[in-house]
């Protein structure tokens, strides 16, 4: 199986959490993590954080067992499906889509959390008012992270 390139995390941030993969927020931007990590290339991107372990909660996914998936060289597609296959949750497409709202719209749920969002959107661009999810933040971080002006 040929070898599928990873994205340098050096040099640009992964995917946007609000990319789906199988109707699943998330996956493709661990999936970007995992072949970093395996590259030597995440920077300061860490596959299977807090955020890849909502998914990999969710699905009932071992992170190890899918990095050796990932290892093998195997595409975004085939990840998919050895994912479906593997989970032991198997979640149904409407558990997928009402999921992958919840985790769009995830919001800080408790005053220590959101003291912690709110450091973190002061940090990048305190003057942006439209910073209301954890994937706003996120999407804003990359941004700015890698040159781009908030």
């Amino acid at each position: 199986m040929p070898t599928i390139p990873s994205t340098d995390l050096t040099q640009r941030p992964p995917r946007s959490p609000r990319v789906r993969l199988g109707g699943y927020a998330i996956l493709p931007r661990m999936l970007d993590k995992c072949r970093a990590l395996l590259a030597g290339t995440n920077g300061e991107y860490n596959y299977a954080c807090p955020l890849d372990q909502l998914f990999l909660k969710f699905t009932g996914v071992d992170p190890e067992a899918l990095k050796e998936q990932v290892a093998s060289g195997r595409n975004d597609s085939e990840l998919l499906e050895w994912i479906n296959a593997n989970a032991s949750n198997r979640p149904d497409t409407i558990r997928i889509l009402a999921w992958t709202a919840y985790v769009d719209n995830r919001v800080p749920g408790d005053t220590e959390t959101r003291a912690f969002f709110q450091e973190l959107h002061e940090g990048a661009a305190a003057h942006r008012k439209d910073i209301h999810t954890w994937f706003d933040l996120l999407d804003l971080d990359d941004y700015v992270s890698f040159g781009g002006k908030a």
